[in-house]
């Protein structure tokens, strides 16, 4: 098989793979691939905590019939007992003949375990196909491994001028409702939402995902220094999260705890909170992928501690000359500004999407 088939099928993995984010937990998003000359036999993605993963998801469809074909994987196959059984016996049993692997697993139980067994039992194993691309679809993951903090995503809807609501506060609709859309889709991808308390005291967010999506809704996360969330907001409930000023006590902190809410208390840190020790609890509780909403003094002090990986703004043509932006606080110095590189536009109704990416892939730890 040529480098440009195995880059075309490895391509087809990856988009395979995107249908497991936001649903598999704190395992990988994964895709896999069977092919046998030419011809696609198989996919499978990883799927909900506890159940198969993207290589048996992808092997069982066509059980008894993956003899001599090629798999196609964008993380090494697993050689551990978890939740569930490991990926290389299911790969070893199929009869597959070879195995193209993206990137190899950095998980200590792994790390390149996974490999040795396939070829120890006689398969061809070929790796780093698509590699960038593969560290881009896990880098939540890889960066949990590798240095305890989830990938993070800043998203925000705004005019050309860059604002995210008009001097009188309005912000109901910047963009229209494809856009709008698709940022619920975004949600459905990220294991948690996060806001600051700003947003929550101007817009009641419900943060939920009102489309269908692979997973459940992700975590709601506000940053609230003061405790100030009041009582009645929507976003209170199961899998909320306020994260406050240590040490969180008296009424306040009771009265959102009574809504179902978690309190966490944190140390102090630019913006108000220590957004490390944020990001690191959230690492703990699972969560690999967060996408943060806002609003502008958030924003700010992500980019200012070096946490975001990505941007995704949602641009409409409108120019308001005034009102918050999607950052905010003290301008930045040319050379001393948070830099990203444009990896993708396209047009959704009459807005345009614009995603702009930090760095390579995984340099941060």
């Amino acid at each position: 098989m040529s480098l440009a088939a195995d880059e075309a099928w490895m391509q087809r993995a990856l988009l395979v793979a995107r249908r497991a984010l936001g649903g598999t937990g704190n395992n990988p998003a994964v895709g896999a691939v069977v092919v046998r000359d030419g011809v696609v036999l198989a996919e499978g993605w990883t799927q909900a905590p506890g159940l198969d993963h993207a290589e048996p998801h992808a092997l069982r469809q066509i059980e008894g019939a993956a003899r001599g074909a090629t798999l196609y994987v964008t993380l090494e196959p697993c050689c551990h007992h978890g939740r569930t059984p490991p990926c290389t016996d299911a790969i070893v049993r199929a009869g597959v003949s070879r195995v193209v692997v993206g990137i190899v697993d950095p998980f200590p139980l792994v790390s390149g375990r996974g490999i040795a067994i396939l070829r120890a039992a006689g398969i061809a194993v070929d790796v780093g196909v698509q590699e960038t691309a593969c560290r881009k679809m896990n880098l939540g993951f890889l960066r949990v491994v590798a240095g305890g903090l989830p990938e993070v995503t800043l998203k925000a809807a705004v005019t050309l001028d860059g604002r995210i609501a008009s001097a009188a506060g309005e912000s109901r609709w910047i963009t229209g409702p494809e856009a709008r859309a698709a940022g619920h889709t975004l949600r459905g991808q990220h294991d948690a939402v996060l806001v600051g308390v700003g947003t929550v005291l101007a817009d009641d967010p419900l943060l939920t995902v009102r489309q269908e999506g692979p997973g459940r809704d992700p975590w709601r996360v506000v940053l609230d220094s003061g405790l100030r969330t009041p009582e009645t907001s929507r976003v209170l409930g199961e899998r909320t999260i306020v994260y406050g000023l240590a040490p969180l006590a008296g009424e306040r902190a009771r009265a959102l705890r009574a809504r179902g809410a978690e309190t966490v208390g944190v140390g102090p840190g630019v913006g108000g909170l220590d957004i490390d020790a944020v990001l690191r609890d959230l690492a703990a509780r699972g969560v690999r992928r967060v996408l943060v909403e806002g609003g502008g003094a958030v924003h700010r002090s992500m980019l200012v501690g070096g946490f975001v990986d990505r941007l995704e703004l949602f641009v409409n043509g409108r120019v308001l000359a005034g009102g918050p932006g999607f950052v905010e606080g003290p301008g930045f110095r040319l050379a001393d500004a948070p830099g990203f590189t444009l990896s993708e536009v396209q047009r959704v109704g009459p807005d345009v999407h614009m995603a702009w990416e930090a760095g390579e892939a995984g340099e941060k730890t």
